[in-house]
C-alpha cells in the first residue's frame, strides 16, 4: 500500500524538478545575455530568448524546453506507463511555476508539446503542425502556442481511445491563463510579431 503512494509522489517530484529548470534564463545569462525576466516581455521561453537576437540560443531553449517534458514521461514511463502521465504533470506544472523563479515561469508551449509526444506521438505531431501552421500564417507565436495548446484536447476527443483528454484540456486551459497578457495585447492591436524589430 505505501509503494502505491510513493511511486506517484516521486513521479510528479522528479517531473517538477525537471521541468523547472530554466533553460531560457541560464542559457542567456551564460551567453552574456543578461537577465531574461528584464528583456522584452519578461519571459522565459524560446520565443523571448529570440527577442536578445541570438537565434542559436532561442533554438537551444526550445530543444531543451520541449526535451525535458519528453524526458520526464519517459523515464517515469519506463517504470510505469501511468508514472508518466503523473510525471507530464508535474514537468508542466515545474515550468509555469517553478519554486526556483518564486514560481514565475514559462507559459508552457513548448514543455507540452515535448509531454504530448512522449505520451501520444500521433497528438504530438497535431500539436505541432498546428503550431508551426499558425505561426506562418500569422506571425504570433501566441496564437500559435494556444490554438496548438487547444488542437490536442479536440483532436483527442475525435480520435478517441485517449485516456487523458481532462489532463490535455487542463493543460490548454493554463497555457491559454498564462497567455492572458498577449490577449490583452492582441486585442490592442499591440502583440509583436516574430521576426519583427
Amino acid at each position: 500500500m505505501q509503494s502505491t503512494w510513493i511511486e506517484p509522489i516521486l513521479a510528479i517530484f522528479f517531473g517538477y524538478m525537471l521541468g523547472s529548470i530554466p533553460f531560457g534564463l541560464v542559457l542567456t545569462r551564460l551567453t552574456g545575455g543578461g537577465d531574461l525576466r528584464e528583456i522584452g516581455s519578461g519571459n522565459i521561453g524560446a520565443t523571448n530568448v529570440l527577442r536578445t537576437g541570438n537565434k542559436k540560443i532561442a533554438a537551444l531553449t526550445l530543444l531543451l524546453d520541449v526535451g525535458k517534458g519528453a524526458v520526464a514521461v519517459l523515464i517515469a514511463s519506463s517504470i510505469d506507463e501511468r508514472l508518466g502521465v503523473i510525471a507530464g504533470m508535474g514537468a508542466f506544472l515545474g515550468h509555469l511555476y517553478p519554486v526556483w523563479l518564486k514560481f514565475k515561469g514559462g507559459k508552457g508551449v513548448a514543455t507540452l508539446l515535448g509531454i504530448v509526444v512522449a505520451l501520444a506521438p500521433l497528438l504530438g505531431l497535431i500539436f505541432a503542425v498546428t503550431w508551426l501552421i499558425v505561426l506562418a500564417l500569422f506571425r504570433y507565436s501566441s496564437v500559435a502556442g494556444m490554438l496548438a495548446s487547444i488542437s490536442v484536447p479536440v483532436a483527442a476527443a475525435i480520435l478517441g481511445g485517449y485516456p487523458s483528454i481532462l489532463m490535455l484540456a487542463g493543460f490548454a486551459l493554463l497555457v491559454i491563463w498564462k497567455h492572458r497578457a498577449n490577449l490583452s495585447r492582441l486585442m490592442a492591436g499591440e502583440e509583436p510579431k516574430v521576426g519583427a524589430s
